[in-house]
């Protein structure tokens, strides 16, 4: 029994941008469900999310932009509230 994969002897070009496809698309939703709960974290996590797959060369570059924008969105909407309720955290 085996719990590793087999090595294969050839490379998989398509590894790489996949992976930063997946984070692309990870950013975009975490920096849209930050918008909503737990912006103080998702926010930097959709951020470095991002831009790491936009390093990495993603094919979904919208995809990266629009998490990036969320996510700057998410620390902007959290300071914001915190501006207006005078307090170090935001309640409803």
């Amino acid at each position: 029994m085996h719990l590793t994969a087999p090595v294969t002897s050839g490379t998989d070009t398509r590894q790489g941008p996949r992976d930063a496809d997946g984070m692309a698309v990870a950013s975009f939703i975490l920096g849209l469900l930050g918008l909503l709960v737990l912006n103080i974290f998702l926010g930097p996590i959709a951020i470095v999310l991002a831009a790491v797959s936009l390093w990495r060369g993603t094919t979904r570059r919208g995809r990266a932009w629009l998490g990036l924008t969320l996510g700057v969105a998410d620390l902007a909407v959290l300071v914001l509230s915190m501006q207006l309720s005078h307090t170090i955290s935001w309640s409803l």
